[in-house]
């Protein structure tokens, strides 16, 4: 869905791309800082462990995430204006993405911010969707923009329902909870649709 968006706001993620290229990095430098936020805003997530109150972490890991989010638009920006794009940037983008949200989910279940059974469940289905787009993909089924929640939906999710007291309980950041099973159950309809989608066209 985020994906159809980005399309329409071309011109603007243009002048993004043409001002970090204008810094001489390469798009996967800024494929690299997108990761290194994401481990951060794990260790956010996950920072309850040295007596960081939850509703604290909760926050800190959002914002984190958030910023590592916008890197994950940049490095694809700055490919395009500087006609860089590759298949090695796709890779290591792809690659990448995964690790991040591996970190993430982790971190939160460290945490305690979510319970670890949903944590689990939220990661193993994120990963089944990016791997049906992949699968399909390599058989020649084109999946971009199909299904409710892909990656940048499940971690706007995360971030931001994350990041809202829940019943006025700040203390435990219970909210996290609900965003994990929220993203579940995304991730779960993405999952199907994306299934359905393969199997009509292939």
């Amino acid at each position: 869905m985020l994906n159809n968006l980005r399309d329409s706001i071309q011109p603007a993620m243009q002048k993004l791309g043409s001002g970090f290229a204008s810094t001489g990095l390469s798009a996967n430098f800024w494929t690299g800082v997108g990761l290194a936020l994401a481990f951060i805003a794990a260790g956010a997530y996950a920072s309850t462990l040295f007596g960081i109150p939850g509703w604290i972490a909760a926050i800190a890991g959002g914002i984190m995430l958030l910023v590592s989010g916008f890197f994950d638009m940049v490095d694809g920006a700055v490919a395009r204006v500087t006609k860089q794009a590759s298949k090695k940037g796709a890779f290591l983008d792809s690659t990448f993405d995964k690790i991040a949200e591996v970190a993430i989910f982790v971190g939160i279940a460290v945490g305690g911010l979510a319970n670890p059974v949903w944590s689990m469940i939220a990661l193993g289905l994120s990963l089944l969707v990016s791997y049906t787009r992949a699968r399909a993909e390599s058989l020649g089924v084109e999946l971009k923009g199909i299904g409710i929640g892909e990656r940048a939906e499940r971690m706007l999710i995360l971030a931001i329902i994350g990041m809202i007291p829940f019943a006025g309980d700040i203390s435990l950041g219970a909210q996290m909870n609900w965003a994990v099973i929220i993203v579940s159950i995304v991730a779960g309809i993405t999952l199907i649709q994306r299934i359905v989608a393969t199997a009509s066209k292939l």
